[in-house]
């Protein structure tokens, strides 16, 4: 038996772990933290608000609401996981010539590339399966939506808008979700698309104003890098006040009531808060802008969106 363990440890780490019952338990612990699993929040309250708004347009069979819904979860999880995963395998190298990130996995030896492939591939299935079950357009879609979610990764490597390129990364789950539950899309959702398309972007700058004396020695492009701390941070503003708007105009489009207006001018405070956390000359606190303030901007939309969605539902 511990020969045949044998492979599963070395792909797990160095290959110098001790075999014991508690291996594989240990493994799925270091793989979602490697994914950073819990950060779902971020970006599944808003494609479960696209899916809400399209149920409220044209209700389906009661029946086939909650199935639907499961399956937009599991893609959800499959697309994220191999975004995720991707990003850890090809940066890995940068990761372990970074202070800040050194003691990720797979620099630190903690779980392998062949590992992390596995996984990436496992992801990649789960995702496609739950598209294909969804519905016809879903399936088609599901190799694009692929390429947007893994050639992120990529991009900071060429550009400084690659924050903008994770934003409309995660922007898309909602417009997919949409299609998911009505199988077509509508011009509409894609004001939500936007706004998660930019409060993304503006909070990986945020964050990434942490690496911006390593992104010039390492010649990774960003906007810290571009603009300096101080203008990157109001760049970020920039894109915050754009999310508020493109929010206000998707109210509009869906003709919400006072619940779906007091969830903006809740997150327009949130994300006031979260600026006054950040300064150029003090980053001590982005860590709690970054994950603290984001989950409660995602979990309070979708709690006003939702109660305003059904307190006005039709089905």
């Amino acid at each position: 038996m511990i020969t045949a363990v044998r492979p599963l440890a070395l792909a797990c780490g160095n290959g110098s772990l001790p075999y014991n019952r508690s291996l594989g338990l240990g493994t799925l612990r270091l793989t979602l933290d490697m994914i950073k699993f819990e950060h779902s929040i971020f970006a599944l309250p808003f494609a479960l608000t696209g899916a809400l708004l399209a149920i409220h347009e044209v209700p389906p069979p009661g029946g086939a609401i909650w199935g639907k819904l499961a399956l937009i979860v599991l893609a959800m999880v499959g697309a994220r996981s191999a975004g995720m995963t991707f990003n850890r395998i090809i940066d890995a190298g940068i990761d372990g010539r970074n202070p800040r990130t050194r003691e990720r996995h797979i620099p630190a030896g903690l779980l392998s590339r062949t590992f992390a492939w596995v996984f990436l591939a496992a992801s990649v299935a789960v995702f496609v399966l739950a598209a294909w079950l969804l519905n016809p357009l879903c399936l088609m879609l599901s190799p694009l939506a692929l390429a947007i979610v893994l050639g992120y990764s990529v991009t900071k490597r060429f550009t400084s808008f690659s924050h903008l390129v994770l934003g409309f990364a995660l922007g898309i789950a909602p417009a997919a979700a949409w299609i998911a539950i009505l199988g077509s899309l509508d011009a509409r959702i894609l004001w939500l698309t936007a706004a998660v398309a930019f409060w993304t972007a503006g909070f990986d700058i945020i964050y990434s104003c942490q690496d911006v004396e390593f992104d010039r020695s390492e010649n990774l492009f960003s906007m810290p890098r571009l603009l300096g701390v101080a203008g990157a941070l109001w760049f970020s503003r920039l894109l915050h006040a754009a999310m508020v708007g493109c929010l206000l105009m998707l109210w509009r489009e869906f003709s919400l009531g006072w619940l779906g207006s007091a969830g903006i001018v809740s997150i327009a405070g949130l994300l006031l808060y979260e600026h006054s956390l950040v300064k150029p000359g003090d980053l001590s606190r982005v860590n709690a802008a970054f994950f603290t303030v984001n989950g409660y901007v995602s979990v309070l939309f979708f709690v006003f969106w939702a109660a305003d969605v059904v307190l006005r539902r039709r089905w």
